[in-house]
């Protein structure tokens, strides 16, 4: 059995925000070599997600508006948590979005359904923050 591992990093301008990554992780795919296996993709920070969903900005719209219906940013007095921080909300939509996918390889392609993308999003942005893929299989 192969590995592969690599690190993805983001920086949005914005506090939230989508991005897909679908292509980058399609050319990880390309590079390990691997034909048959499983792909993993996490954020490896805590209010950050990484999601499988479709790729329409009106949906991402209305991830947006649930989001912060269920977990607003403000007032950051409302938090027990933002005490040195002002995330708290963050913390909670990243739970709600998920941590990581996994995708299955077959045929040396990721096995997606027909609209399924895979996102980055971001939810307490203005700095790097990184992404793990680790593909493993044959």
């Amino acid at each position: 059995m192969k590995s592969y591992r690599k690190e993805l990093w983001f920086e949005l301008k914005t506090r939230r925000g989508f991005v897909n990554i679908t292509h980058e992780l399609e050319r990880c795919v390309k590079e390990s070599g691997i034909k048959e296996g499983l792909l993993l993709c996490n954020a490896m920070h805590i209010t950050a997600s990484v999601f499988i969903n479709d790729d329409e900005a009106g949906l991402h719209q209305d991830f947006e508006n649930w989001l912060e219906k269920l977990a607003p940013e403000k007032p950051y007095s409302q938090y027990h948590h933002n005490g040195f921080e002002d995330n708290a909300d963050a913390h909670l939509k990243r739970t709600i979005m998920g941590r990581e996918v996994v995708v299955a390889i077959t045929d040396g392609k990721l096995d997606l359904g027909p609209w399924e993308q895979i996102f980055y999003g971001e939810f307490d942005g203005k700095r790097k923050k990184r992404v793990l893929v680790k593909i493993i299989g044959e």
